[in-house]
């Protein structure tokens, strides 16, 4: 469970508490019902990572988009739901080389060009072998927060938790030609378990 989920948890039940109180138990219950999704919207379950030379997912949800961004990048996009667990992880393991925060808009996340206008967080992660894995969290419609636990210079490994998006959003993941599609549009995935795609040239077990 996310501290945020606990804590919006917590504020709405003593909401509801004190609506209930002042008048009659059945006006709180829509603060408790709200109370109750917290919980359900912020939960962080434990996940197995594969190893080897692979991309994993960096967030649950439905692949919307695969596309070349420039005959070298390819960029794969993921649309969270409300529905979708939140907590965003690093799709390789390396070091950041950078983190840089974008002001914008709040459009539906599963429109091609909220890639570009919305509101966003871009991470440059630089594995040991091969070139930077990118990925953005992006806001949606709803989506009025991106949470971002790292600093550039810090190491993470593949599938660590990095942060989260709250309530509805989108995560775009960009990689290099070294880097082979292992998913389809429409497939959905799990952050931190799914992989994305594996480096060309290397064998399952390596």
């Amino acid at each position: 469970m996310v501290a945020e989920g606990i804590y919006y948890a917590l504020a709405l039940a003593a909401g509801g508490g004190l609506v209930s109180y002042l008048s009659r138990p059945a006006f709180g219950a829509p603060l408790f019902l709200l109370a109750a999704f917290c919980l359900y919207f912020f939960r962080d379950p434990e996940r197995p990572v594969p190893s080897g030379p692979v991309a994993v997912s960096p967030a649950d949800g439905k692949i919307v988009s695969i596309r070349s961004e420039d005959a070298r990048l390819t960029r794969i996009s993921i649309f969270l739901s409300v529905f979708d667990v939140h907590v965003n992880r690093s799709p390789v393991g390396g070091r950041i080389e950078e983190i840089q925060y974008q002001r914008g808009r709040f459009l539906v996340a599963s429109r091609e060009d909220a890639s570009l206008v919305n509101e966003s967080n871009t991470i440059t992660v630089q594995p040991v072998e091969g070139g930077p894995v990118v990925f953005k969290q992006i806001a949606g419609i709803l989506a009025r927060r991106i949470v971002c636990h790292k600093r550039p210079g810090e190491v993470v490994r593949t599938g660590e938790r990095i942060g989260l998006i709250k309530f509805g959003s989108r995560v775009d993941v960009y990689l290099g030609p070294e880097w082979e599609v292992q998913v389809a549009l429409g497939d959905r995935v799990k952050a931190g378990s799914s992989i994305l795609a594996r480096r060309r040239g290397a064998g399952e077990g390596s």
